[in-house]
């Protein structure tokens, strides 16, 4: 059986507000975690959440951990 590698993780901070945003984008963002501004989740970078993020890429901030 072949090991599986851990996935990498990647730290979401929400960074601007969702008023005046579009609902899925407000959907995504509280499907992520995140509530107020300045919230931050860590969560494994599978596709389903990099695809969240990029609906909201101007609201929040994303750093990679190690």
């Amino acid at each position: 059986m072949a090991k599986k590698k851990p996935a990498k993780k990647v730290r979401i901070s929400l960074v601007r507000s969702v008023i005046g945003s579009k609902p899925n984008q407000r959907k995504s963002v509280k499907a992520l975690g995140l509530g107020k501004i300045g919230s931050s989740v860590e969560h494994e970078a599978t596709p389903s959440v990099l695809g969240m993020v990029n609906v909201v890429s101007h609201l929040v901030k994303v750093e990679e951990i190690d």
